[in-house]
């Protein structure tokens, strides 16, 4: 009886309120006043945790391949030592996507996110530089066939990868050394603390890479298609047999490139146009396909490898599969 009271004097008029003791209102409205629970706010962004889980994702398949080529010593070749540098710079990128969801959300503050966005742009930086000098050793192991596996081109080849890597650091350090905009945020490009020039010059080079790895891959084509012509004669194939080797070939090719272009070159053009001021969403969207590159890169580059398959099997269970072992290398595996 007393609760239906107080329900009901919560709804009487204010002058009624007032006529009422005032000790006997206070302790009825107070104990009347519901007690709303705040409304549950969201902690975490689900754009992050996608990227984080991108980035878990990433670490254990290059993981797996770095693992691989480490433990075999017969994984030296030129070829080998650019897969790895390519599957490191994508272990690392996938780490560094980890690292900054938990400092982002655990330790906040200015300088792990220098160093975090500094491992992230050098690791993605190494990644794009090692497709490059992938597409490059493939190009003159079809173009210099004769002459490829010499002391010459292992040099060549660290040559490279000291180059990719130093470059890659160096741009790494860039915001770590004070080329950021913590202290100016007009400045700032859709990646904080990249500034605007920082994010311009990535995609520009990029950009070029891209155009470098094109013509490469052109040439690579022409080259792929000769063989396989010449080998067609040699051997006196049918033409459907030329046919259908030249246009796998070239499907291998386009995979590989329009798979690289169609990751990276979103986030590339979305770069150069728009600032901090633009939504963060377009950011996340068009860089969550970037990392999906260094998900795709091991499959790509390392697990079609015979070498790298035959190695991967010998680790699991200590055998190697007959198809692997039979299968025999052709114009087409480029």
């Amino acid at each position: 009886m007393n609760e239906d009271l107080k329900v009901n004097l919560s709804w009487l008029p204010q002058d009624h309120l007032e006529a009422s003791s005032p000790e006997n209102v206070s302790t009825a409205v107070s104990s009347l006043i519901p007690v709303v629970d705040p409304e549950p706010e969201l902690i975490v962004n689900p754009w992050d945790i996608v990227l984080c889980t991108s980035g878990t994702l990433i670490s254990c398949e290059n993981a797996i391949v770095v693992l691989i080529i480490f433990q075999n010593p017969n994984l030296r070749a030129p070829m080998f030592l650019l897969i790895g540098s390519l599957a490191l710079a994508d272990l690392l990128a996938g780490i560094g996507l980890i690292i900054n969801f938990i400092f982002a959300y655990l330790l906040q503050s200015e300088a792990t996110k220098l160093v975090t966005i500094g491992l992230i742009v050098a690791s993605f930086s190494a990644s794009v530089c090692s497709l490059l000098a992938i597409t490059v050793d493939r190009y003159l192991s079809l173009y210099y066939a004769l002459t490829y596996n010499s002391e010459r081109t292992v040099t060549f080849t660290y040559i490279m990868l000291i180059l990719l890597w130093g470059a890659s650091i160096c741009i790494g350090l860039l915001p770590i050394m004070g080329w950021n905009c913590l202290k100016d945020e007009s400045t700032c490009s859709v990646i904080r603390p990249l500034t605007k020039n920082n994010a311009a010059i990535l995609s520009v080079s990029f950009l070029l890479m891209f155009a470098l790895m094109l013509q490469l891959y052109i040439q690579i084509c022409k080259i792929v298609m000769r063989h396989a012509h010449q080998i067609a004669l040699q051997h006196h194939f049918l033409a459907t047999s030329h046919y259908v080797t030249t246009r796998k070939g070239v499907s291998t090719l386009a995979i590989i490139l329009g798979t690289f272009a169609a990751c990276w070159m979103p986030f590339t053009l979305y770069s150069l146009i728009a600032d901090y001021t633009y939504p963060s969403m377009y950011t996340y969207a068009t860089l969550l396909p970037a990392t999906y590159n260094s998900i795709i890169n091991p499959v790509i580059y390392a697990f079609r490898n015979q070498e790298i398959q035959k190695a991967f099997w010998l680790i699991c269970c200590g055998c190697i599969r007959s198809s692997l072992s039979q299968r025999a290398r052709s114009p087409s595996d480029v």
